[in-house]
């Protein structure tokens, strides 16, 4: 793998390009980060989690992101409705990148007001 930038980043001809058409949107990146606890989250708990999302947004984000691969989805069979969702091998293969982003944010975050 090149060091260099690709010319056009947002191009999905780009390696680039490819991974953030995975990620757009605001919400994906929280999603992978709530699931990549290790655990398996039903989607009102998921929701909560993520505070101010709408239904319809984690829902399409969801199906997004179970069409690309990142995301399962088990539906159990039973009244009321039980679904659960996951992160699939693919999926896992982004923790690297947000514990990568969570570093950074840590050495350049602005120290707090007072502190």
């Amino acid at each position: 793998m090149s060091d260099r930038l690709p010319k056009i980043a947002d191009s999905k001809d780009t390696s680039f390009g490819y991974t953030l058409s995975l990620l757009n949107g605001r919400w994906k990146l929280l999603i992978l980060y709530n699931l990549g606890k290790g655990e398996v989250i039903r989607f009102n708990e998921l929701q909560r989690l993520l505070g101010r999302i709408t239904y319809k947004t984690l829902s399409n984000s969801l199906k997004e992101m179970e069409a690309d691969g990142l995301v399962f989805r088990r539906a159990y069979p039973q009244i009321p409705p039980k679904v659960e969702y996951g992160l699939t091998e693919r999926g896992r293969s982004l923790l690297p990148l947000l514990r990568e982003m969570c570093r950074w944010g840590e050495t350049h975050r602005p120290a707090a007001p007072g502190q």
